[in-house]
């Protein structure tokens, strides 16, 4: 073998190398944080769809890998790999900041901050 046909191989070798580091990999990445999304999807979530449909998880079907979402009382069934993204997840506290920097809390705490101002 020549030293043309051996860097011409090495060659090679690097642009698999640079494909696989800048495309495959973190491709890979990106489908396994997916796969963890729906997988830790539960009823309450909110979401938005790959429609741009934006509901709240009523019901989740793992064995048929369907979806109901309660959009505004309408109820409709979705594959789960329809869910393009979770926009909340389900907690007990809700705590939103709006444009004038205003803060909305939940109604167990804002009885008890009037309590405490009360005293």
């Amino acid at each position: 073998m020549n030293s043309s046909t051996i860097s011409t191989i090495l060659m090679f070798a690097v642009l698999i190398g640079l494909m696989y580091f800048m495309m495959i990999r973190p491709q890979k990445k990106q489908q396994q944080k997916r796969q963890e999304m729906l997988g830790n999807l539960k009823k309450g979530d909110e979401v938005i769809t790959l429609g741009r449909l934006h509901g709240v998880i009523d019901t989740i079907n793992t064995q048929a890998h369907t979806i109901t979402l309660d959009c505004d009382g309408i109820f409709l069934t979705f594959e789960q790999s329809a869910i393009a993204q979770v926009v909340s997840q389900n907690s007990k506290t809700t705590t939103a900041v709006s444009d004038e920097s205003t803060v909305v809390k939940s109604p167990e705490k804002s009885a008890e901050a009037e309590e405490e101002h009360k005293e």
